[in-house]
């Protein structure tokens, strides 16, 4: 046993070591986590709603090719030594190929050899895609008193690597499973592609980046699709819902639809308008000026609408101006 842990030890030093370094799942211990002392074996359902509206995020909203969607689901159920992802560490070669192209193949093999190296990961499940931004879709899963945390993550689709999810949410609470939780989403940038909207091409970030979530206001740039310099905090993507079961039996892998939410889930489901104000290019050159030579002439400038108003945000300006102008070769 003494033996055992002493090998643990060690590969928890070798990967705080690799925790840093681009492609390598993490394994470094979550700080803070209290140990749980629940008794035995706790059964969730795991329900992922989208909040993904075009009245929500009027800007860029995808309608077609493809229109505003979810790709599949992974989470997983582990210890404090594991982490699919985390905010500002880079994201491994699994998670790049999940947020990118929605192939769950490669971080589903690196869940497999984390649990079979450090033993710190308990089940991995999934709940399938959903084809608009706002469908539901369901699974359930299964946690240990040494296993407590959920990761997961959801691909946005279309996007260049964004997603949703949590990392090492904790069921636990002391010496008892929690009943029921909603958790908010919101989007994240894995740091691997630097497209600024929803259909950008693909563009690698070299070198890659951290993990970071995208505001409001950052990425500070007009162009991006969720650029909405009037709010304080985007509204949510998605939410998840967990409520713990009372059959507790062991179950596998498990990914089963719904249509409903659980009975007495407290959400404000009030459905979240995002004002968008209107944006302009710049005036064009003023054009030639005309009139009579007997008066005053007049010329002309124009610019067009880049994006319409939606959700009551600030009206187009004019796109038109005139002002007096002298006439050139009037006798």
């Amino acid at each position: 046993m003494e033996k055992l842990m002493s090998v643990c030890k060690l590969w928890k030093i070798a990967c705080t070591l690799l925790v840093t370094v681009p492609g390598y799942v993490k394994c470094l211990p979550v700080e803070g986590v209290q140990p749980c002392t629940a008794g035995g074996r706790a059964k969730y359902s795991m329900v992922f709603t989208g909040k993904w509206t075009q009245s929500a995020f009027p800007k860029q909203y995808p309608l077609y090719r493809p229109p505003a969607q979810w790709s599949p689901l992974i989470a997983v159920s582990h210890s404090s030594d594991y982490h699919m992802w985390r905010l500002g560490e880079y994201a491994s070669n699994g998670v790049r190929e999940f947020v990118e192209k929605g192939e769950a193949w490669g971080l589903m093999k690196e869940v497999e050899a984390a649990g079979e190296k450090i033993q710190s990961v308990y089940g991995i499940f999934s709940a399938p895609a959903s084809t608009s931004g706002t469908e539901q879709t369901s699974t359930e899963f299964e946690v240990h008193p040494r296993h407590s945390l959920l990761s997961f993550m959801a691909r946005i689709v279309p996007s260049p690597d964004w997603f949703v999810g949590r990392d090492s949410f904790n069921l636990c609470e002391g010496n008892h499973w929690k009943e029921q939780v909603s958790v908010d989403l919101y989007p994240h940038d894995a740091g691997t592609d630097s497209g600024f909207t929803f259909s950008s091409p693909n563009f690698a970030t070299i070198p890659q980046e951290t993990i970071t979530q995208i505001t409001s206001s950052s990425p500070n740039h007009p162009a991006n699709s969720f650029f909405y310099p009037r709010l304080k905090h985007l509204p949510p993507m998605a939410r998840v819902t967990l409520t713990k079961l009372r059959d507790s039996r062991v179950i596998g892998i498990s990914t089963v639809q719904s249509n409903l939410l659980p009975m007495g889930n407290e959400i404000d489901d009030s459905i979240s308008e995002t004002p968008l104000d209107c944006e302009v290019s710049t005036w064009s050159s003023w054009g030639l000026c005309m009139g009579k030579c007997t008066q005053m002439g007049s010329k002309h400038r124009t610019r067009y609408i880049r994006l319409k108003p939606a959700n009551n945000g600030n009206p187009c300006p004019t796109l038109e101006e005139e002002k007096e102008c002298v006439l050139d070769n009037c006798v």
